[in-house]
C-alpha cells in the first residue's frame, strides 16, 4: 500500500475539531495505516491535504466535505492514483425565519 499522510487544518475557536475527529475516526476504521493529523488554524477553516496536496477547503465551499467521498479519495490514493479534489459536501443546516 502507498504511504498516505492526511493533514487537516481546522478552526479551533469554531468547534471544528469535532468534525475533524469524526472524519479521522472513519478514515482510521477503513485505513488503519494512514497517518492523519489535525491542527487548529485559520478562522472558519477546514482544509484537507493528502500527501501535501489540498483536496478540500471549507473556505471555498462554506460547507464540510462529505466524509464518504474523502474515504473514496483515500482508497484511490491507496491504489496509486493521485489525490483529487472533493466535490461533495454535507448539507448545510440553515433555517430561514
Amino acid at each position: 500500500m502507498v504511504e498516505i499522510k492526511i493533514d487537516v487544518e481546522y478552526c479551533g475557536s469554531c468547534g471544528h475539531k469535532k468534525q475533524f475527529l469524526e472524519m479521522a475516526d472513519l478514515i482510521k476504521k477503513n485505513f488503519p495505516d494512514v497517518k492523519i493529523s489535525g491542527e487548529p488554524g485559520k478562522q472558519g477553516s477546514f482544509e484537507i491535504k493528502i500527501n501535501d496536496e489540498l483536496i478540500y477547503s471549507k473556505s471555498q465551499t462554506m460547507a464540510f466535505p462529505e466524509y464518504n467521498e474523502v474515504i473514496d479519495v483515500v482508497k484511490e490514493v491507496a491504489e496509486g492514483q493521485p489525490p483529487r479534489k472533493i466535490t461533495k459536501q454535507q448539507p448545510i443546516d440553515c433555517i430561514i425565519m
